[in-house]
């Protein structure tokens, strides 16, 4: 969990590869389903165009869908899922969690990220002008796809999201806390250098270990 661009995707990637289960971002699953053409797609899309948070509704449709395939079965990393309250009461009701990470960063270092960052609309993988450039300047080097920067990177659609974030996360974060499930990462450094703390964290917690707060 945590605000646009505080590296959820990166650390969710990172996650995914350790411990050999499927990353799963609902960010991911709804501009597909927007790609798709479909009239839920296409209700998706209004909202996102205009860099507002999807209903619960929407977003718990498309993703519990996704979490009840076979390559779930074994465990999955979510990324920027749950947003609020009532998806975490979902959440918990169908595929309830081990661990919920929260992410934190301030907002210029938010702002910075999001400006550079590259997007390919047709297989998802992201890129940065600055931090991880494409080998061809605004070609996919995964399929060769043109890529796009997403109108939900503007800055003061960024600086928008932050505060709803901020605004609507606090009942989440006590939510997970009150359940013992809450670790709090400061993730404004490189995700490099520190993922691999990360990692070392978590396998703590799932042996037993108190959840602790960085």
């Amino acid at each position: 969990m945590g605000p646009p661009g505080v590296g959820k995707g990166t650390y969710a990637a990172m996650l995914s590869q350790a411990f050999g289960i499927p990353h799963v971002s609902s960010g991911e699953l709804l501009r597909r389903e927007v790609a798709s053409g479909t009239d839920l797609g296409r209700l998706v899309s209004k909202y996102m165009a205009q860099g507002e948070l999807v209903p619960d509704s929407l977003v718990n449709r498309v993703l519990f869908e996704r979490l009840s395939k076979p390559d779930c079965r074994r465990g999955f990393v979510l990324d920027g899922y749950p947003r609020t309250l009532s998806q975490a009461e979902a959440l918990e009701a169908t595929f309830p969690l081990d661990l919920a990470i929260l992410l934190t960063a301030p907002l210029e270092v938010v702002v910075e990220r999001l400006a550079g960052r590259l997007y390919c609309p047709a297989c998802g993988e992201v890129y940065h002008e600055k931090w991880r450039p494409p080998a061809r300047p605004g070609v996919c080097d995964k399929c060769g796809h043109a890529l796009i920067k997403r109108a939900d990177d503007a800055p003061e659609v960024v600086a928008r999201r932050y505060s709803e974030y901020l605004s609507s996360s606090k009942a989440l974060a006590e939510f997970y806390e009150r359940r013992g499930k809450l670790f709090v990462f400061d993730a404004s450094g490189d995700a490099r250098v520190l993922c691999p703390r990360l990692v070392e964290k978590i396998e703590e917690l799932l042996r037993g270990k108190e959840v602790v707060k960085l």
